[in-house]
């Protein structure tokens, strides 16, 4: 087996903005495995606020190019490298070589039912009021959306005026850690009144237990604070919903693994994504198709996507050609 790294920037259509910052463009690592006439391929993007870089994820790639470049499996991968975006590019390129050398889908080798499409929302970027109504208007006919907040009591002003643009539409919102105990508490009545239908990680992670006596009227969703199935015990009695993403659990063997744990204690899954490619949200439909939420919007984010790329019609996301990954 033969690994070869590489990096990408990829411009985004817009400015991507939530609590703890922006970005413009998405930098991100492809991993290609091949043996033979077979190729693999997995993509990751770096992130900041888990202490990763790409200097750091190229790094952890490179310590493993003897194990991997002489057999490694998936399952050895998961004790070799830390859960993170460099085991997620390892991982996702290994269940693409396997698909492409056995001649079977990712779907098929996972013992799951491959659907014609799943439904997507589309994320509107933290901002003022008003832009958050324009770029909504782009969007009018998709049943759901997901609105980022920042912890501002502005927040209310950017769900009542996007629920104007979008009557019918159904709302998630993402405070990613921005916000307070109390203000939770003052305002989750108030997204209620407005159809908000999931609350994601209101707090930062770390501070979920103010939630273990909260009754609110609006499900939870974990994200920052749950990364693999290590993080399930501490968040029992506190969420809801967990949000499952390849960059955080390390790849899609420990997203399976997680989803599944997940389910019997409990939970219910939204699955989710960083910004990246077509090639980065593809593993992902696999975990997708167990969930009730389904966040897969990154490379709609982007003003050119790598080809094949996955399409989207009013949230309708097709799912990946056998080219692209799987």
């Amino acid at each position: 087996m033969h690994l070869t790294v590489t990096t990408e920037d990829w411009r985004l259509q817009r400015t991507f903005r939530i609590a703890r910052g922006a970005q413009t463009v998405t930098t991100v690592v492809v991993v290609t495995v091949t043996d033979g006439e077979a190729r693999g391929r997995g993509e990751c993007e770096p992130q900041d606020h888990y202490g990763e870089s790409v200097e750091s994820v190229l790094g952890q790639i490179e310590t493993i190019r003897g194990v991997l470049e002489n057999g490694l499996s998936r399952e050895e991968l998961l004790h070799t490298l830390p859960a993170g975006a460099a085991r997620n590019a390892v991982d996702c390129a290994l269940w693409d070589l396997e698909a492409k050398r056995d001649n079977r889908s990712a779907w098929e080798i996972a013992g799951l039912s491959k659907p014609d499409f799943m439904l997507t929302d589309f994320t509107i970027s933290l901002d003022k009021p008003e832009a958050m109504y324009a770029q909504a208007l782009e969007y009018l006919g998709w049943p759901i959306m997901k609105l980022k907040l920042g912890g501002e009591d502005e927040d209310i002003e950017r769900v009542r005026t996007v629920r104007e643009a979008l009557p019918e539409t159904r709302f998630t919102i993402d405070a990613n850690e921005s916000w307070s105990f109390d203000h939770l508490a003052a305002m989750a009545p108030k997204f209620a009144e407005l159809g908000v239908v999931l609350i994601e990680q209101p707090l930062p992670a770390g501070q979920d237990e103010a939630l273990r006596n909260y009754s609110g009227p609006v499900p939870m969703c974990a994200d920052e604070s749950c990364h693999t199935r290590e993080s399930l015990p501490k968040l029992r009695g506190l969420y809801d919903f967990i949000n499952i993403k390849l960059d955080k659990t390390g790849g899609l063997t420990e997203a399976l693994f997680l989803a599944r744990a997940a389910q019997a204690a409990g939970f219910r899954l939204m699955t989710g994504c960083m910004t990246g490619t077509s090639l980065a949200m593809a593993p992902a439909t696999l975990v997708a198709s167990l969930s009730d939420f389904v966040d897969l919007d990154g490379g709609l984010m982007l003003r050119e996507d790598r080809q094949p790329a996955m399409t989207c019609d009013l949230g309708r996301l097709k799912l990946p050609d056998p080219g692209l990954w799987g």
